[in-house]
């Protein structure tokens, strides 16, 4: 059963990582995909070439999410190529770690810009269109660091709570025209990224894990299907933690 066949879903951030996942799994499941990448370019264009041989049309899209008018012009394009869109997934982020007396303005705004401000550039160029159709699901990926916090990561945390309180707004604000707005919030997963740290280190955080294992991309992806599919036509402001158990 593909539990989202015909549907269209926008992934920012989508080249590499988390976001990569989510796009793999959507296409699996019948999804038409409009990814955005930044700098990864060379990867975003294979990944391109790659997804569309699972059936669906898969096209990616170089966009600053953190952009205000590019943010719109992507909207309009994706409209333009794709005719409609059902699913928003806001995942572009970045992190710049380090303890608040080390922390630079610049690091900051950055971190603020590129994962919270995002979400509201692309939501709200996508919610004349949602509203118009009445219908859409909005995902946002935020962190279990949001949630409960994390040392050296008050930028990042911060952004990532914001992502929350954001979530429950939209949620309220376009419940009546049967807009769905959610969260989710991973723990640990392993990446590309995580693959370059310390084999004792990772070790060390899969032991602290009720589940005893680090997540995968589609651990995350799996939960953005729940909450992208009909399945959960009736779920709006909610926070899902896909962490193994980590905040239990």
């Amino acid at each position: 059963m593909k539990l989202l066949e015909g549907k269209t879903a926008i992934i920012t951030g989508a080249s590499k990582g988390i976001g990569k996942g989510i796009a793999e799994v959507f296409a699996r499941h019948g999804a038409n995909v409009a990814f955005t990448y930044l700098s990864s370019v060379e990867q975003a264009q294979a990944f391109e070439k790659e997804l569309s041989k699972l059936g669906t049309i898969v096209k990616g899209y170089r966009s600053d999410a953190s952009d205000y008018t590019a943010a719109e012009k992507l909207i309009e394009e994706v409209l333009k190529d794709f005719g409609a869109v059902d699913i928003l997934i806001n995942n572009a982020g970045i992190t710049k770690d380090n303890l608040l007396m080390r922390m630079t303005e610049d690091d900051f705004d950055a971190v603020m810009r590129i994962n919270l401000k995002s979400i509201f550039n692309t939501t709200k160029a996508i919610q004349r269109t949602f509203l118009k159709q009445r219908k859409g699901s909005i995902i946002n990926i935020s962190s279990v660091v949001g949630v409960k916090g994390n040392a050296g990561q008050s930028n990042y945390a911060a952004s990532k709570a914001g992502m929350i309180g954001f979530t429950k707004s939209v949620a309220l604000e376009l419940g009546s025209r049967y807009i769905r707005c959610n969260a989710v919030a991973p723990g640990f997963i392993e990446t590309e990224m995580t693959g370059k740290l310390d084999e004792k280190t990772v070790q060390g955080w899969r032991e602290a894990i009720p589940l005893k294992r680090g997540g995968s991309p589609e651990d995350v992806a799996n939960a953005c299907l729940f909450l992208a599919s009909d399945l959960s036509s009736y779920i709006t402001g909610q926070t899902l933690q896909v962490d193994g158990g980590m905040l239990t």
